[in-house]
């Protein structure tokens, strides 16, 4: 019989006294999973300043609704998602996470947006591509998901076009992702994305509920040479009959199945990891290990704090708005391309300090 009892864990992270550097004692949030970063591009911009930190074994964030900083200690640390759209600056890195047993895996989007311009500082398609093939064949097969995040329509950029760009790269990664994750860019709901599309004088469309099954249809025909698990990003929208789930980005299921053997991590994320027997059937809703043993959760550990239609579990993150400098004229984390290149320049001068902006 299994033994599914477990300590219900809270979601608001345990604290602990920490050392800065100049010698005060403070306390400190100490996750178990971390976010590197929905809010910025940190693999891209700041790998060499999250590792330095990491090494310190904190840093610090602001917190952008209300201003005020806050410590995060790494001590506790056992797995960390990254979120890029170039993130050849982690490889070096890699090594260092596996040396303190900190499991990851990096949800990379790869759009292909060069010819509007949307993205005016992310390397080529091609090169993206090749980085995300290094990446698999050091992190393993299903640690990089392929986001085309978001989809835009302009006066230049129709749904066909969005198939025809997602085919070359989907044709490209086959045999290197398991899954697709994309979400329809939502103008209305996001105040900067709208001011940041018009002062760049993009024509832009809004999605409708018909575009959108539109878009699902053409990409579930797409996919039948592919057979990528297709999912979409905090969208209200249910496509199933597509093929088309809504995903966990922060992912527990994932988690467990890179780094099942982590009992820290599985406590935390409420998992029962069971041997089975000859002739044992897998319990309904057990994960498949691949190795002859399953896995259970009963734990919810659902983020509250996110949108209502995101699946993500709760993480700690650590970015900061206002310092992703991919210049994308579509960008929701930056008020403008100005001030997050500016605060990136102020990194640059002192880019050891525990904030990412310096300050």
């Amino acid at each position: 019989l299994l033994n599914l009892r477990f300590p219900q864990i809270d979601m608001v992270w345990t604290k602990n006294k920490i050392r800065l550097d100049s010698g005060e004692i403070v306390d400190a949030q100490s996750p178990i999973i971390v976010s590197a970063s929905r809010s910025t591009d940190i693999p891209a911009f700041y790998a060499d300043w999250f590792f330095n930190r990491l090494e310190r074994g904190y840093s610090a964030w602001t917190n952008p609704f209300n201003g005020s900083k806050c410590y995060i200690s790494y001590q506790n640390t056992r797995f960390i998602v990254f979120w890029s759209k170039n993130p050849k600056p982690l490889i070096p890195y890699l090594a260092k996470l596996r040396a303190r047993n900190i499991g990851c895996y990096i949800q990379f989007t790869l759009n292909d947006y060069v010819s509007e311009g949307l993205e005016k500082s992310v390397p080529s398609v091609d090169e993206r591509i090749h980085t995300f093939k290094e990446l698999v064949g050091i992190l393993g097969y299903g640690s990089v998901i392929w986001r085309f995040d978001p989809l835009v329509l302009t006066d230049t950029i129709s749904v066909d076009d969005l198939i025809r760009k997602i085919e070359y790269i989907g044709d490209n990664l086959k045999g290197y992702t398991k899954k697709l994750v994309f979400s329809f860019v939502d103008i209305a709901l996001y105040k900067k994305v709208e001011s940041n599309l018009k002062k760049a004088g993009i024509a832009y469309k809004e999605w409708s509920p018909d575009l959108m099954n539109e878009f699902a249809s053409k990409l579930s025909q797409l996919n039948k040479k592919w057979n990528y698990d297709l999912a979409t990003c905090g969208e209200k929208i249910d496509i199933d009959q597509y093929g088309i789930l809504h995903n966990k980005c922060v992912d527990d299921t994932l988690m467990i199945q890179l780094a099942s053997n982590d009992s820290v991590l599985m406590e935390h994320l409420g998992v029962s990891v069971q041997e089975c027997l000859l002739f044992d059937v897998f319990p309904e809703g057990a994960i498949d290990l691949g190795d002859g043993r399953y896995a259970q959760k009963v734990k919810n550990s659902k983020d509250k704090g996110q949108r209502a239609f995101c699946g993500c579990i709760a993480s700690k993150d650590i970015g900061e708005y206002n310092t992703c400098a991919h210049q994308c004229e579509y960008c929701y984390a930056n008020s403008s391309k100005e001030i997050a290149l500016a605060n990136l320049a102020r990194h640059r001068q002192n880019p050891l300090t525990d904030t990412i902006t310096g300050k």
